[in-house]
C-alpha cells in the first residue's frame, strides 16, 4: 500500500474516533425530548461548566409553560432544592450555583401546564465544574493529542501491512504523545481541577491512566525498534491498537470528582 494510501486511512481513522468522543462521554450535554401539553420539547442539558459563575439550564418552553429546576450536590445527603426558572422569550432558564473545581451538582428539570407536571428526565442529570483553561493551553494541547493519535494509527497501519520504515513515524508518535498527553495533559487538568496528576498511584482518573497506558505503550514500540528486539512491527501494531482502544473510551469517564464529605 502505497504511503499517501495509509496517510489516508490513518487521517479517516483519527478523524471518526475524534468525533466519537466528541459525541459521547459523561460531560457531553444530555438530549432528549417530551410531550408538554401537547407541544414537543426538544432539550439539551449541559453536564459541564467551566470557569467562574454558575451553570445556566435552558430549555425550550412555550407559551403556558412554567418550569423549576431541582438540583443538590452530588453524591450527598442535602436537601434537594427547587429553584424557579424564569422565562426568556420561548425559553425557560434556571441557574446552577457555581462549585469548586471537580464539584458535581444532579439536577432535573419539571416542566408544568396547568394540571400537568412533567420531568424531562428518569433520573437526575450530573454536571462537573470546572476551572478556566485558557482558550491557548487547550488548543495546543488538543493539536498535539489529534497529532499524536494521527501518527500512532499511521505507525499502525504501516506495521499491519508489513512496512519496514516505521522508526520515523513510531518516534513522532511517541514524542507528540508525551508532550500533548504527559506535558500538556496535567498543565489541562492543574487549570481545570486544581492537580497535575490525578491518576495512579494517587488517584483514579480515567483520562490520565489511559493516557499514561498509551505513553508507555509507544515507549515499548520505540525501545524495540532502538534496541533491535524481535519481531519490532508487532510492538508497533500492539502500540497503535492499544492507542485507539484507549481513545475509544468515552473523555472524562471516571474523571475527577471533589468529595463533598
Amino acid at each position: 500500500m502505497k504511503p499517501w494510501m495509509l496517510w489516508t486511512l490513518a487521517v479517516a481513522v483519527t478523524l471518526a474516533s475524534a468525533v466519537y468522543q466528541r459525541l459521547t462521554g459523561p460531560t457531553h450535554p444530555l438530549r432528549g425530548e417530551r410531550e408538554v401539553g401537547g407541544e414537543t420539547v426538544k432539550f439539551r442539558l449541559v453536564r459541564s461548566h467551566g470557569g467562574a459563575g454558575g451553570a445556566e439550564v435552558s430549555v425550550p418552553a412555550g407559551a403556558g409553560i412554567d418550569g423549576t429546576l431541582v438540583w443538590r450536590r452530588f453524591k450527598t445527603r442535602d436537601e434537594w432544592t427547587r429553584t424557579p426558572m424564569e422565562r426568556r422569550g420561548e425559553r425557560l432558564a434556571g441557574v446552577l450555583p457555581h462549585q469548586p473545581p471537580a464539584g458535581k451538582l444532579e439536577y432535573r428539570v419539571v416542566l408544568e401546564k396547568g394540571a400537568e407536571r412533567v420531568w424531562l428526565t428518569g433520573a437526575p442529570v450530573v454536571i462537573r465544574f470546572r476551572g478556566h483553561v485558557p482558550d491557548a493551553v487547550l488548543v495546543v494541547h488538543v493539536i498535539l493529542m489529534f497529532a499524536a493519535m494521527l501518527w500512532s494509527n499511521r505507525a499502525g497501519l504501516g506495521a499491519l501491512v508489513g512496512q519496514q520504515a516505521l522508526w520515523g513515524v513510531s518516534l513522532a508518535a511517541l514524542v507528540l504523545m508525551t508532550l500533548g498527553g504527559m506535558v500538556m495533559g496535567p498543565v489541562v487538568q492543574k487549570y481545570a481541577f486544581g492537580e497535575y496528576w490525578t491518576g495512579w498511584p494517587w488517584g483514579t482518573d480515567l483520562t490520565d491512566n489511559k493516557t499514561a497506558v498509551a505513553w508507555i505503550a509507544w515507549i515499548l514500540a520505540v525501545a524495540a525498534q532502538w534496541r533491535g528486539w524481535r519481531r519490532p512491527a508487532v510492538w508497533v501494531a500492539v502500540a497503535a491498537v492499544v492507542t485507539l482502544l484507549i481513545y475509544l473510551i468515552p473523555h472524562s469517564l471516571f474523571g475527577s470528582e471533589l468529595k463533598y464529605e
